[in-house]
């Protein structure tokens, strides 16, 4: 096989992403005027609904005109050898290989990020203000990139420096010390990444003593979950859209609740929601989310040690010397397909999850405060009710509002 040969391997790999991901969205599309599911009709009024197909045909559209931006944009830096060019420019500022892979991405992620940042301006504050959804500032933006650079930079060099570090000293099986290197980091990020990284970007404050607090404690002593730590997060700060996460384990496990959510749902409905989150640790989804990606991520960087000083891989590119961060850029472009294909699988295991999550929320409650819940923030995010099957199968890490409505008013245990 020629250098010539993979290139075209590459282009014809990104080619099909982007036809697939097109497919995927054009059918999507057309299923927007579909009847909405007879279970899903109270959600909306007519005039909310409107609202929403429009809102939804604009993320369509934009979403199209980005996404095809940034596909010929890499499609012309591949024909003109844009990676040759920023290895040349990294390896004209230094020797030492970590700083020049640092340097390499660090010139790729600078020009990414001015590339994307007209996309990313245009969303928050034209598209996500058009339909009430924005409450981000100007200065939160530039803060929250800012802060979103030093994180990358700091913390992204540094775990890039060690993996270079171990692929210098451990040679072909580097990948086994990467392994456990990300498992470490992945187990840290788990255990504090709600108490360290999000005050950061958003003010965390215990929630204050009250009937909520009460009921949610009063739950939680009946189903024999301890729960010390519930926090509300100002989401407010950036958007309408609510949310609610559990994360930790142990003594750090918390649940996050924000702002947001507790104005939208009733005392019932949050209940309800939290009894979901609460179904996920009980059910150890977390565990086995956290086994998954190491497994996948084990599995993946194998793989990589296989190519990753390919003399082949890098001409491809159009660099004459193989280096770390070339062939890091030239499997991950080949990768594309089982990324694909293992994005699936885990999507597959997370609407179980949630099946699973919804179960135990009705199994310990009643089903009704959950479904009315989901079908509040359903409404208020504007959320697609007739989402097309091809698109959930390979998108989605949650079943749509009809399916986990459908799933909690049948008898199926899952």
């Amino acid at each position: 096989m020629t250098p010539a040969t993979v290139f075209y391997i590459i282009i014809g790999i990104l080619i099909f992403d982007f036809l697939l991901e097109r497919i995927l969205g054009f059918l999507n599309y057309t299923w927007y005027s579909k009847p909405v599911p007879q279970e899903l009709t109270d959600v909306y009024d007519a005039a909310e609904y409107d609202k929403s197909q429009e809102y939804k045909k604009t993320n369509f559209k934009f979403g199209l005109l980005s996404s095809t931006f940034s596909f010929i944009g890499m499609l012309l830096f591949l024909f003109f050898k844009g990676f040759a060019i920023v290895d040349e420019i990294a390896r004209s500022y230094a020797q030492n290989e970590i700083v020049v892979a640092l340097l390499f991405f660090g010139i790729i992620m600078l020009a990414s990020e001015i590339i994307s940042l007209p996309f990313s301006i245009y969303s928050t504050f034209v598209i996500e203000e058009k339909f009430g959804f924005n409450k981000t500032t100007v200065k939160t933006f530039i803060l929250d990139k800012l802060k979103g650079y030093v994180l990358t930079t700091v913390l992204g060099g540094a775990i890039l420096s060690l993996i270079i570090l171990c692929y210098n000293w451990a040679g072909d099986n580097f990948w086994w010390y990467v392994w456990i290197l990300i498992f470490v980091i992945s187990l840290f990020m788990n255990m504090f990444y709600a108490k360290l990284f999000v005050p950061l970007f958003n003010k965390q404050s215990p929630l204050e003593d009250g009937d909520l607090k009460n009921k949610i404690s009063e739950y939680a002593a009946t189903v024999g979950f301890q729960l010390d730590k519930i926090f509300v997060i100002d989401g407010s700060k950036r958007s309408t859209k609510a949310n609610a996460y559990f994360s930790g384990f142990g003594s750090e496990k918390r649940v996050t609740l924000y702002d947001t959510l507790i104005e939208q749902l009733t005392e019932e409905e949050i209940v309800a929601v939290l009894a979901h989150e609460v179904g996920h640790y009980k059910r150890k989804h977390i565990i086995y989310n956290l086994i998954a990606g190491t497994l996948t991520t084990g599995f993946t960087l194998w793989l990589f040690s296989l190519f990753v000083d390919s003399t082949l891989l890098s001409e491809a590119l159009g660099v004459a010397i193989p280096s770390f961060h070339i062939g890091l850029i030239a499997f991950g472009l080949l990768y594309s397909p089982i990324s694909t294909l293992t994005s699936i699988i885990m999507n597959l295991l997370s609407r179980r999850f949630e099946y699973q999550a919804d179960y135990y929320a009705k199994s310990t409650l009643k089903k009704e405060p959950l479904i009315s819940g989901l079908k509040t923030l359903s409404k208020t995010s504007l959320s697609n009710l007739t989402p097309h099957p091809a698109y959930v199968w390979f998108h989605y890490s949650h079943p749509s509002l009809q399916q986990r409505i459908a799933a909690m008013k049948s008898d199926v245990v899952y």
